[in-house]
């Protein structure tokens, strides 16, 4: 049996949603631009669901993440998708936390007279 050659390469993307973040694997054409295909997927007006495989969707207000070898998302619902290579900070509630705590510490410290 022959083989088909791939024609597509799977990049790793984040995409939130207004309750969830879904990180997992969009195939893409190997032979344009990563953020090119990426666009031209979106902006589809035939195609309205994206495909990721390795999907792991996590609640903006927690909970346990769920996993999915095949996830079919509806382009309607999305806010924003990325590669995950191109993330430099993830704000996690703990990051949110301590920012806080720090934030409220450094007003403090502002107003004590040494």
């Amino acid at each position: 049996m022959n083989k088909k050659p791939v024609d597509t390469v799977a990049i790793e993307v984040l995409i939130t949603t207004v309750d969830h973040e879904i990180k997992g694997y969009v195939h893409v054409s190997k032979y344009t631009s990563t953020n090119r295909e990426l666009t031209d997927l979106l902006n589809d007006q035939d195609k309205r669901f994206l495909a990721v495989t390795d999907a792991e969707i996590t609640k903006k207000n927690g909970g346990p993440p769920k996993k999915y070898d095949f996830l079919k998302v509806h382009i309607d619902f999305i806010s924003m998708v990325h590669p995950v290579s191109q993330v430099i900070f993830h704000e996690s509630a703990k990051v949110q936390e301590d920012i806080t705590r720090f934030r409220e510490l450094r007003n403090k410290l502002n107003k004590t007279k040494f």
